[in-house]
């Protein structure tokens, strides 16, 4: 076929695509329905990843599968728009890496609601302001983000849903070259992931502290010698040139987050549970606690102990374990679980949900 025939053809399955397109968002509608009757949320992270999964090994190429989900990423996001608008708090300024995770998990076709902190987007989603929020939980550079974990200590949000964002960070800035950067507004997580880089090139500057990348680069963007440590996105949200890209010291840097709420998501078939509990302060009581999971072949994929906050050197543990609660007690985390409870002062479930990619 020539050009003209292609773009003939091309225009043909446009229209085929937005057909089915509808008749998709018309099933999504009864599945809305149904589930209103049986007082189900629309939110479904277990049915969208067996979506993802589904459309990516049906395709035969030449999209790769990351393009595939971006797509329906958006189709979903629709769908769940036309079913019920769904409103997401985020902690930042638009543009912020956890902006960017609320969008990469639940696309553009919901309410985003931006909030100046961690403990206001639990506040956000606890007064039913928000449906969802989205916080950072550990960073594969850095560690724990510590006030994420203390929040769960205060409230009764569950965890939902997971996501990984690969955290490339650049350097934006309005001046024309490094050079003629005088000051640079970063936030302390940014500046520990980007330690060597700023040490080689960044030396004569002063670094200034934010509260978010994405709150450094709307600064920088009002200072003509200031330049930001942040992502590509804020480079775009807040017209920023990029001096340099991927400053961090580690390449694999990423981050994990968790969409928190008051919903239980059904198993998907490759999930985690995260568990909060404290022991009684005896020589082998964490060892005790933990050996349930080895004996019955549950793996740990996370442990991290922070203070109680009310009696000084004591502490609670969270910890993720793979499998999902509702495989019954009889499971081998149902039985893990069990014989944690009575190891423990206290356990809390905080959540089952689909293991993110």
């Amino acid at each position: 076929m020539d050009i003209e025939d292609c773009r003939r053809r091309i225009d043909e399955l446009d229209r085929e695509i937005v057909r089915l397109i509808d008749e998709r968002a018309e099933c999504a509608l009864q599945v809305f329905q149904a589930k209103l009757q049986a007082n189900q949320g629309v939110y479904a992270p277990d049915r969208e990843r067996q979506v993802y999964e589904r459309v990516t090994a049906a395709s035969r190429g030449p999209l790769p599968p990351a393009a595939l989900r971006a797509i329906y990423r958006e189709i979903i996001s629709a769908c769940r728009g036309v079913e019920r608008a769904s409103t997401v708090a985020y902690w930042g300024p638009p543009a912020s890496n956890t902006h960017v995770a609320a969008r990469q998990h639940f696309g553009s076709q919901v309410e985003f609601l931006q909030t100046g902190s961690i403990a206001e987007v639990f506040t956000q989603v606890e007064r039913g302001k928000a449906d969802f929020g989205v916080i950072p939980v550990e960073n594969s550079t850095e560690g724990v983000v510590a006030p994420s974990l203390d929040q769960f200590l205060q409230g009764d949000l569950q965890v939902c849903a997971e996501i990984y964002v690969p955290i490339h960070h650049n350097l934006l800035s309005n001046a024309p070259s490094l050079e003629q950067v005088r000051r640079v507004y970063t936030m302390f997580q940014a500046t520990a992931q980007c330690r060597d880089w700023i040490g080689r090139h960044l030396g004569h500057v002063e670094l200034v502290e934010t509260t978010t990348t994405a709150r450094g680069a709307e600064l920088a963007a009002q200072d003509p010698e200031a330049g930001a440590i942040a992502n590509t996105a804020a480079a775009e949200h807040y017209g920023l040139n990029l001096l340099a890209e991927q400053i961090e010291d580690n390449p694999r840097n990423r981050t994990r987050f968790w969409v928190i709420g008051r919903f239980q998501p059904a198993p998907s078939g490759r999930d985690k549970t995260s568990v909060l509990f404290a022991t009684a302060h005896r020589p082998g009581a964490l060892v005790r606690a933990l050996a349930p999971f080895a004996e019955h072949g549950v793996s740990l994929t996370f442990i991290e102990s922070r203070p109680t906050k009310q009696t000084p050197w004591e502490y609670v543990f969270f910890i993720d374990v793979q499998g999902h609660l509702a495989e019954g007690p009889d499971s081998p985390l149902g039985r893990a679980m069990a014989r944690l409870d009575e190891q423990c002062l206290f356990t809390r479930v905080l959540g089952s949900y689909p293991e993110a990619e």
